[in-house]
């Protein structure tokens, strides 16, 4: 398939990073459309392990080009210890990444409101990483951003940042009076400088790729239940996680895309607030979050677990149009002698029919079950699908007919070689 999106279809923290590493090698592009350096892509490559916030885990390929499209919002410091520290790899990013000129800029004064704002939240925090991503996008639907092409211009650079400094002190007075304009301008224009290298028209390279027949991977960043539009409102991401933020991160027409992958866990993993429907506490929880590994990439913070809700993942291939999933950690649930699936929701005694829009009601929604019995047996680096114990295969089976959705992709351990393709794959023309 030419042009493909990848796009979580859960809370985030489903793998994408290693499902997009995996499909690079049949794609020339791999660009990101969203969100900031709040995602955190893991991908192991031969025992290595690498943690992506800001480029696409496509660049651990040599020949392939990496692009961060308008949608996403970019600290420059962070984009730079990146680029550092993927080059103490031996991993080079010149000539092969290339970041929008469109893109909106994170500056200091983005973090101070969002650790204020947080702060006077109290028990209704949202639980953001606190890295000035959502002030960021309050300031571009402000109409009161600052862009990567407006650098290009410093002489303006200081009368905006000095407007924009005193409209968050209004908001959270206190809050910036550490922050010295003059100091922030110098950074900015130096950081920009060393990157400038690295600044082009993306949406132009994107379409003018197209054009000569090369092949696109769309990659978002958070999840579908975290989009702003289309998720648990307002424990969300500020920007379009979901499939359709691909056009507008990056400048592409939608009828350029071809298809569109959906990446879940086995089981259902949350960071931050927000209704959690599947929730687990216990033994159980704890058993699933050590084995596997359940911990920010970005923040360290603990995720919370609970079972698999394909009242969720339904909701995702709704709205992402999924045309097939891509499970992963199965081999997390190796030990576990019971298995939950959530089919449905009751809220005050009634069988709900859709997922409901309001945070308030998901909150008090009590889930469904059907039980099955676990495998027992390890998964860990099983390869093909006819090797997995029955058990395992007879629960797949179940979140493929209860999804309505195939299942292409199968994730039995964290490397880029534990990992089973199925028909479905074949099908979207992505394995070989």
């Amino acid at each position: 398939m030419p042009n493909l999106v990848v796009v979580g279809a859960q809370w985030g923290d489903e793998g994408k990073g290693k499902i997009v590493d995996l499909l690079t090698s049949h794609f020339d592009i791999v660009a990101r459309y969203q969100g900031g350096h709040n995602a955190g892509h893991t991908v192991i490559v031969e025992g290595k392990k690498f943690v992506l916030h800001l480029i696409p885990s496509g660049i651990l390929h040599p020949r392939k080009s990496c692009v961060i499209g308008n949608g996403v919002v970019i600290d420059l410091a962070a984009l730079k210890q990146e680029i550092e520290m993927l080059a103490a790899a031996g991993i080079s990013c010149a000539g092969r990444l290339f970041v929008s000129t469109r893109c909106h800029l994170i500056l200091d004064y983005h973090r101070a409101v969002e650790s204020a704002d947080e702060t006077r939240r109290g028990d209704r925090r949202i639980g953001t990483t606190q890295r000035g991503i959502g002030p960021a996008y309050e300031d571009k639907i402000g109409r009161r951003g600052l862009r990567i092409c407006d650098l290009l211009f410093p002489e303006n650079l200081r009368a905006r940042l000095e407007i924009n400094l005193r409209e968050k002190e209004r908001q959270s007075p206190g809050e910036e009076r550490r922050i010295s304009v003059s100091r922030l301008q110098e950074q900015t224009v130096a950081l920009a400088g060393e990157l400038a290298p690295y600044f082009a028209d993306t949406s132009l390279l994107l379409n003018r790729a197209m054009d000569e027949g090369k092949h696109v991977l769309f990659e978002g960043a958070q999840g579908t239940l975290l989009d702003v539009d289309h998720g648990t409102y307002p424990f969300v991401t500020a920007s379009n996680a979901t499939a359709g933020g691909a056009c507008s991160g990056t400048g592409v027409g939608p009828t350029r895309i071809d298809g569109v992958i959906g990446i879940v866990k086995a089981y259902t993993t949350r960071v931050g607030e927000g209704p959690f429907p599947t929730e687990l506490r216990g033994e159980t929880c704890n058993a699933i979050r050590e084995r596997g590994h359940e911990y920010g990439a970005s923040t360290g913070r603990p995720r919370r677990c609970g079972w698999f809700d394909a009242v969720v993942a339904n909701y995702a291939r709704m709205i992402n149009h999924l045309d097939s999933l891509a499970v992963t950690k199965l081999d997390v649930l190796d030990t576990l002698a019971e298995l939950r699936i959530c089919t449905g929701y009751r809220y005050k005694g009634k069988l709900l029919d859709s997922f409901p829009p309001d945070a308030e009601v998901l909150e008090h929604c009590e889930p469904e079950y059907v039980t099955l019995p676990g495998w027992q047996q390890p998964t860990v680096g099983i390869r093909e699908f006819d090797l997995l114990p029955s058990l395992a295969r007879d629960y797949l089976q179940r979140l493929s007919d209860l999804t309505q959705c195939e299942i292409s992709i199968i994730s039995t351990g964290p490397d880029r070689m534990e990992t089973i393709f199925r028909s479905g794959g074949e099908r979207l023309h992505f394995c070989s």
